[in-house]
This record gives structure tokens, C-alpha cells and sequence, in this order.
């Protein structure tokens, strides 16, 4: 079953960040995840592309304002589409494409002071799902579509000992039948625009 059967046949993805020796000596380490079928399937990989020591430096001082790519990728390595990340300190941006370029869509974040807000955009740049998660649901993201719950992204528990020694995250990524498989590709870029936004360690530090 190829990606695009996947998100047309699953209404709930699982995205698991795996983190590597450095981390638990206080290092950030590139960002990758896995994403699998509830039952475990993995569906597609994703993985941060800033390489080298400049890149190094820059995810340890700058955590998620700097510039990267993450690419999404087939268990067979085929690429399934690319989220680009500009440099910015306020308004944080994603920008998906397919590996062609094409745009697929963005999450952008609002101006908000008592919640977490962002929007979903379509390739051309229509609102098409709405978050606003109030600071004090911390793990919780429901997104919206003409005042309806229509996904959710959820932060689940690691265990103890994975949470208290890495900032490795797991999300279960839910997403009602009406929502298109299009827009379940950027529900899976947005688990990670999550993360990085609101759960990497280093944003955490400097927010």
C-alpha cells in the first residue's frame, strides 16, 4: 500500500521522534521521526536535512527559529514531500511541498497571548483547519474546520525514564472521515510543527 492508500484508508497515524546517543549528554541531534498505522505499520520516515558542524551550531543557539527541511520519505526511500522551515524569530511558518516543489500546503502561526494558534493552509494559501489550544492543555491540539473538531493532534506519554532523560516525543495524529487525504499530509507536518515549536528542548529554554 502505497503513502497516498495510506492516508486515504487510516484516520489515525502515530509519529514517533527518535532521538540518538548525543541527545542525553544535552546535545540537540537532528530531528526524525517515524510514522506508523496505529497497529504499528510504518508508513513514512522524516528527517531534518540541515547537515555539518555550521548546522550543528545552529540547531544548539537557534533551536526552531533557524532555517531547515525536514523530508518525508517512503519505507522503500522514495521521497513523499519536503517541509521547509524560514528563518524567523516570531509567526514560526512550515511550508510543504511535493518533491517536485509543488506547494501542498503551510502551518502558519497567529498572534495569540493565552493559546497556542495556528492555521492550516492549502496549496494556495486558503485556511482550510484552524488551531487555538489554550496554554494550559499542553498536549492537546484539536483542529478546526467552520467551528467543528475535524483532527486532533495528541502528545502521548513516552514512559519515565524516555521522558525525563531525552526530549524524544510520540503523537497520535486523528483525523475525522470528511478530511481529505491532502489535508491528513499536513496534519502529519504539523505533528512535527508541534513539536518543534512547542516540545523541542531548546525552544522550551528560550521560551
Amino acid at each position: 500500500m502505497g503513502f497516498q492508500e495510506d492516508l486515504q484508508a487510516s484516520s489515525a497515524f502515530v509519529v514517533r521522534q527518535r532521538k540518538e546517543l548525543a541527545e542525553l549528554f544535552g546535545f540537540e541531534s537532528r530531528n526524525k521521526y517515524e510514522i506508523t498505522t496505529q497497529d504499528g505499520r510504518a508508513v513514512a520516515y522524516a528527517a531534518e536535512q540541515q547537515k555539518g558542524f555550521l548546522g550543528f551550531l545552529l540547531r544548539q543557539f537557534l533551536g526552531h527559529w533557524r532555517r531547515f527541511e525536514i523530508h518525508f520519505f517512503s519505507p522503500g526511500r522514495q521521497p513523499l514531500m519536503v517541509a521547509r522551515h524560514p528563518f524567523r524569530f516570531f509567526f514560526q511558518r512550515l511550508e510543504v511541498a511535493d518533491p517536485q516543489g509543488r506547494p501542498l500546503g503551510a502551518l502558519q502561526q497567529r498572534f495569540s497571548i493565552l493559546s497556542k494558534r495556528f492555521d492550516v493552509e492549502d496549496s494556495v494559501g486558503n485556511v482550510v483547519m484552524t488551531v487555538k489550544s489554550p496554554i494550559w492543555e499542553i498536549w492537546t491540539f484539536p483542529f478546526e474546520h467552520d467551528g467543528q473538531t475535524v483532527a486532533a493532534v495528541k502528545k502521548k506519554w513516552s514512559g519515565v525514564l524516555k521522558e525525563m532523560i531525552t526530549d524524544a516525543d510520540n503523537f497520535l495524529v486523528e483525523a475525522s472521515p470528511q478530511v481529505p487525504a491532502a489535508q491528513k499530509a499536513l496534519l502529519l507536518a504539523a505533528a512535527v510543527f508541534i513539536d518543534l515549536q512547542y516540545f523541542e528542548r531548546k525552544a522550551t529554554r528560550s521560551e
